[in-house]
């Protein structure tokens, strides 16, 4: 059983028997109450996000989440991965792939979380290089601060970086929360 302080951010647990991660939480306790657990949390199955507190009185079961190594393949009527070990290949939706869709190109290697035989999430890498199909030229002294541009990545997806960074260049981009990291080597 898990309590109020092993609900770490990335945990996973049961509620109700459905799979629960932790996106965020604060630890807190005032006075003679007892210790609370501020969270915001992910449903695993629907993708649902909510907030809720706990008691520290509060229990959970732990999940068993099974880890596969997939390879994306294409986007059809979903996105088409194929199972590293024995070459089948199935299709998942985009809810349950998520925003892990901005950061993948044809033929990445991603890990699949499983609950009970499903799929229910796809890991990324926290860092994965992608290239600029598109970035407007940078203004001549607009450099008084941290000057950014919004740039546009093979995915199709949309990040502000440097001015520096041009069409065609390679850059990291951290899959957390979708930002620029530094130009590929």
């Amino acid at each position: 059983m898990l309590s109020i302080t092993d609900l770490k951010t990335g945990v996973i647990f049961e509620i109700a028997g459905e799979p629960w991660q932790v996106l965020e939480q604060e630890h807190s306790k005032t006075g003679r109450a007892g210790a609370v657990l501020r969270t915001k949390i992910k449903n695993l199955e629907t993708g649902a996000t909510v907030g809720k507190t706990f008691q520290g009185s509060d229990k959970f079961e732990p999940v068993r989440i099974e880890r596969k190594k997939a390879q994306y393949l294409y986007l059809d009527n979903g996105l088409v991965f194929m199972d590293t070990e024995t070459y089948e290949q199935f299709t998942l939706g985009k809810e349950v792939v998520g925003n892990a869709t901005n950061f993948m190109k044809e033929g990445d290697e991603v890990q699949l979380m499983l609950y009970k035989g499903r799929a229910i999430a796809v890991e990324l890498p926290i860092k994965v290089s992608l290239k600029v199909t598109e970035a407007p030229e940078a203004d001549k002294g607009n450099t008084a601060t941290a000057a950014t541009k919004q740039i546009t990545l093979e995915t199709g997806y949309k990040l502000n970086a440097p001015m520096f960074v041009k069409q065609g260049d390679s850059i990291i981009v951290d899959t957390r929360d979708g930002s620029y990291v530094e130009r590929a080597k």
